[in-house]
């Protein structure tokens, strides 16, 4: 049976850093070719948004004053990475109500205003240690253990297994999106550097909300437009009805 053949997410992670390590030895002589050109990268499935009914069944598991709250609303209102949101510290809160994040797979640097979900969040959160974010023991998360706890938070909270923590990021751009927040806006938070990116993440925005929003536009526009022609014909037939025979 082939390791992770049940978890094709683990699987793919693990094959990235196993390519990263035979890179490493090709570039330092240990290694003449790449052993796992031949392996094909698994199949996963594509990591959805998690919905509004979602979130709120996490919020209505877990309190304020939760360590499993304060690390959803992390990943919720800033909409990061897990390798980044591990990482975050109080120091990283700035006083004009901006978190800075040095984004660890592009090394980006964003300044991010606070949402003030996570601002009532972080509160009543405990400081007793320069990370945000640590195990009970009162050490900081690895992002793998971190990974764990948040994956038995939503199990907890009674949430489906589709509900990933990187689904938290999802949600981050489809709200954006359903908020009106352009392309560009999008990418500014969450990252991106093409806009390819800030599409995919903003795939599940709200379709029907959407085209609502569309419709009465158009509906708006052919009104205003036959409005215009009614008070145009109105004109037009003063002045004939003034003429005399």
């Amino acid at each position: 049976m082939q390791p992770y053949a049940d978890r094709p997410g683990e699987a793919l992670d693990t094959l990235k850093k196993l390519r990263i390590l035979i890179r490493h030895a090709i570039n330092i002589g240990q290694l003449k070719h790449d052993p796992s050109l031949g392996i094909k990268r698994p199949k996963t499935q594509r990591i959805r948004s998690w919905t509004e009914a979602e979130i709120a069944t996490f919020r209505n598991k877990w309190n304020l004053g939760s360590k499993q709250r304060l690390a959803f609303e992390l990943f919720l209102n800033t909409g990061q990475r897990r390798s980044d949101v591990v990482r975050m510290a109080w120091s990283h809160f700035m006083a004009d109500n901006k978190i800075s994040i040095v984004q660890q797979k592009t090394n980006r640097r964003l300044l991010i205003p606070v949402h003030r979900d996570l601002t009532t969040t972080l509160a009543v959160a405990k400081r007793d240690h320069v990370s945000i974010l640590t195990t009970a023991y009162g050490k900081p998360f690895s992002v793998d253990g971190f990974s764990q706890y948040m994956r038995d938070a939503i199990r907890e909270a009674g949430l489906p297994l589709v509900c990933q923590p990187h689904g938290l990021r999802k949600a981050t751009g489809r709200r954006l999106a359903e908020a009106g927040a352009t392309a560009k806006e999008i990418m500014a938070v969450l990252g991106h550097t093409t806009l390819a990116e800030a599409e995919n993440y903003t795939a599940d925005a709200d379709q029907i909300g959407l085209a609502v929003d569309a419709v009465i536009k158009l509906e708006a526009h052919k009104a205003n437009k036959a409005s215009q022609t009614v008070v145009s014909g109105l004109g037009k037939g003063g002045k004939k009805r003034g003429k005399t025979t």
